[in-house]
């Protein structure tokens, strides 16, 4: 069974920086992907930034390219792994709840930032961004 928790959230003012993560674990293939999604209250949820395990492809939100970098440590044994999301310049737009995601079958030719495919989710870490 495929398990997330994120850790890592908290208040942070305008321009600051935080450091997400997610740590992984119960992949019983190799080709899997690690999607960050996003929910401000109020709003509908938002792919945020994702990584491939294969080829370590990332993709991110026309919101958050240039500031968010999302980076994956190498698996330790194949079936447990940490995803981290380094947000910088961070704004009062970047509140909301954060989540990691993955898809319960292999991305194949599938992108990572193919949002639809994630269908599981950690627990979700809050982000408040003070103006």
């Amino acid at each position: 069974e495929v398990q997330l928790v994120e850790s890592g959230g908290g208040l942070v003012q305008t321009g600051g920086s935080l450091r997400l993560s997610c740590a992984a674990s119960g992949f019983t293939f190799d080709d899997y992907a690690i999607g960050w999604f996003r929910q401000a209250p109020g709003k509908g949820r938002e792919g945020v930034a994702c990584i491939s395990s294969i080829n370590g492809h990332t993709d991110y939100a026309e919101s958050v390219k240039e500031r968010f970098t999302i980076s994956k440590d190498g698996a330790k044994d194949g079936a447990n792994t940490t995803v981290y999301l380094k947000m910088d310049s961070l704004k009062p737009e970047d509140t909301a709840v954060y989540h990691c995601a993955a898809p319960l079958r292999p991305l194949e030719r599938d992108l990572c930032s193919s949002w639809y495919r994630y269908d599981t989710w950690g627990p979700g870490t809050q982000i408040t961004v003070s103006s």
